[in-house]
């Protein structure tokens, strides 16, 4: 049984991995809410990784897997981006991050072995217009995970998911109609939209020994986008 730490877990992907951890697993879910969490079996502290620092007296002295879910999707012309934009996508994906790992670094080199999984985006590797702000905060986040991964091995392991679009409530305003929903399928050479679930298959993956001998990688969970070239 592991002790496992979800930064954000009460929607989207953050509830996906709760609910595919909680059973087999002590599952911690740090976040604003405890909607949704009602009937798993979770232990819930509230926290807002924008504002809070993270109380560990509440945690475990072993942390064996850490997931960082918030994030953002600032979708706009560069020209009409104010600094403070990406400001805010840099403290809400990158600063906050670092700050949760920063808290609870004692616990994760406790572990015999302890996993970070964070999420970064298709858009931190692919050119894609409109991108520039939460592009760069990704950007971070993926070059951050593998400069961890190297200076903490083997005592942790640190990996990132790199997702396309996935229908989650953050995404909804891309996604809240079949038009929209296909329009997106039909820009994947898998023809489909991501889900929440599709995202927390890999990070149980990455949380679990079955990847032992897998650090410091981006996994592109993004129907092929940003790396087949499909016609039709």
């Amino acid at each position: 049984m592991k002790n496992i730490l979800l930064i954000g877990g009460s929607y989207g992907m953050g509830l996906a991995i709760a609910k595919e951890l909680h059973q087999g697993n002590r599952v911690f879910v740090a976040s604003r809410t405890n909607e949704n969490l009602g009937d798993l079996n979770v232990t819930h502290l509230p926290f807002d990784a924008l504002t809070d620092t993270l109380d560990t007296s509440q945690l475990p002295e072993v942390i064996d897997g850490l997931v960082y879910c918030p994030g953002s999707i600032n979708l706009r012309p560069f020209r009409g981006l104010k600094i403070d934009a990406f400001e805010s996508d840099m403290q809400i994906n990158f600063i906050s991050l670092v700050k949760v790992i920063q808290t609870v670094l004692p616990n994760l080199t406790a572990s015999n072995q302890s996993s970070v999984v964070v999420f970064s985006s298709v858009a931190a590797s692919m050119g894609m217009p409109f991108h520039t702000s939460i592009a760069a905060a990704k950007g971070a986040v993926e070059s951050f995970a593998k400069a961890l991964a190297a200076e903490y091995a083997p005592k942790i392991r640190v990996n990132v998911i790199a997702p396309s679009l996935t229908d989650t409530p953050l995404a909804d305003k891309f996604l809240n109609s079949d038009a929209k929903k296909e329009k997106s399928a039909e820009r994947h050479p898998l023809k489909k939209v991501g889900t929440s679930e599709d995202m927390a298959q890999m990070a149980s993956f990455l949380l679990s020994d079955k990847s032992s001998w897998i650090s410091g990688q981006i996994f592109h969970v993004d129907g092929g986008m940003s790396t087949l070239l499909v016609n039709g």
